[in-house]
């Protein structure tokens, strides 16, 4: 299929997405270790196999008192054996807390006798440093349950500790270790080829005059990381059809990819190598998106596995990336959370193109009332990438509009920490 009508965005997403799943694409889960599974979307729900806390304790290093000795009006009291974190106090309380005219001098976090009813500071104490065992103490008259981390008020044994679907923060590590949970399931990365070059690029690092960096290629490594996916090769190609085809063929064979995506040599030009490599192949498609950056797009079939062709511009190849590669990962092998849509106002006006959304790059910021705003960054030009790199978004210009400050629009996030449900 060949230059077609333009598909909108959202329309394009959605084919690619057809298109994985009919050659067979699915999830697949893994089993890591806790402290492997940070950024990694969970396959199960995790049921907490124990409370949390697990029994009661201190909050604070100072007295345990009961509730006679909490009551008591004689605010003196004789200091009973130290009880410190880790130690289990039935070896040197068996009956618990049974005297009221004795308190038990308690670290923080330590298990509390049983009949405790409150703790008191030791700095609020008489001396304010902690007296011996046989010493007397003056202790001030506390209110019940004050710094008495009870047992399960964290969460009880059987409740879900986190839920499938959900992405493992660096709290949702503690969280699962405090419950000694060393293994969990999670959606497996998809594994992906990467594909940049032309012979304006530079294999070697060193430029002649009229060669660049490859700026593509480890800009995309960035972005497969970012949205779930695993390279386990990056191809750089010249201008020779044939050498690309039997650089792909042999990756193909090597690593069996899930996925190929590459960037650049789809459009129109004399040497659009990764066009004539693949619009001979099943389900090709290269023809055009209804937006701007990231107008010319391709795919195909290659041995079996999709292959999204990016254009090359390297602003073309992030929009691109970010509208389409990163909701495929989500949806098709759920090996990433899809970024949400969010809907921001303009700190600036902005004029649309015709017959194409636009999509510029901007920042977002809370602003006053918890209004979040967008707010353009850099110019519109698909190679300033440059002046993309304080950008945190990208802000949705329909076609032909006439936008101004404070006008509601849809945002695209970059950044991991802003993929949230917040709207306006």
């Amino acid at each position: 299929m060949h230059d077609a009508e333009p598909f909108a965005p959202s329309e394009y997403c959605e084919h690619l997405v057809n298109l994985a799943r009919d050659l067979g694409a699915e999830p697949r889960t893994e089993r890591i270790e806790v402290a492997a599974a940070a950024g990694r979307v969970l396959a199960e729900d995790v049921v907490a196999p124990a409370d949390s806390p697990r029994f009661d304790n201190s909050q604070m290093d100072g007295y345990a008192l009961n509730a006679a000795a909490v009551h008591r009006e004689n605010r003196f009291f004789h200091v009973g054996p130290v009880v410190p974190a880790g130690t289990d106090p039935a070896k040197d309380y068996p009956q618990g807390l049974d005297r009221e005219d004795t308190v038990c001098p308690i670290m923080t976090g330590a298990k509390l006798p049983e009949g405790t009813c409150a703790v008191v500071p030791v700095e609020k104490c008489d001396p304010p440093e902690f007296a011996a065992p046989g010493d007397q103490v003056r202790i001030p008259q506390p209110p019940e349950g004050q710094f008495v981390r009870s047992a399960a008020s964290d969460l009880r044994r059987g409740e879900t500790l986190v839920s499938e679907g959900r992405t493992v923060t660096p709290q949702t590590v503690g969280a699962l270790a405090s419950q000694n949970v060393r293994s969990v399931e999670v959606w497996a990365r998809p594994r992906v080829l990467i594909c940049t070059g032309g012979e304006e690029i530079s294999q070697s690092g060193v430029l002649d005059q009229a060669q660049l960096p490859d700026a593509n290629g480890p800009m995309m490594e960035a972005l497969a990381g970012h949205h779930g996916l695993e390279v386990v090769q990056r191809i750089v190609t010249g201008d020779d059809p044939q050498d690309l085809s039997n650089r792909l063929e042999g990756a193909l064979r090597r690593w069996r990819p899930d996925l190929v995506v590459t960037s650049g040599g789809i459009s129109h030009g004399a040497f659009e190598v990764v066009r004539q490599v693949l619009e001979s192949q099943p389900r090709a498609w290269f023809g055009h998106v209804a937006q701007q950056p990231g107008g010319p797009q391709g795919c195909a079939a290659l041995a079996g596995v999709p292959v999204i062709a990016l254009p090359g511009n390297p602003v073309s190849t992030l929009v691109s990336f970010r509208l389409f590669v990163a909701p495929l990962v989500a949806r098709v092998w759920g090996a990433a959370v899809e970024p949400p849509v969010l809907a921001a106002r303009l700190s600036c006006d902005v004029e649309g193109v015709p017959a194409k959304t636009q999509f510029r790059r901007g920042r977002l910021a809370l602003g006053e009332n918890a209004t979040v705003s967008a707010e353009v960054v850099g110019g519109a030009g698909s190679h300033l990438l440059a002046q993309s790199v304080g950008a945190d978004c990208l802000i949705e210009v329909p076609p032909a509009s006439h936008l101004f400050r404070g006008d509601v629009v849809s945002v695209h996030p970059l950044a991991p920490h802003l993929h949230h449900e917040e709207q306006i």
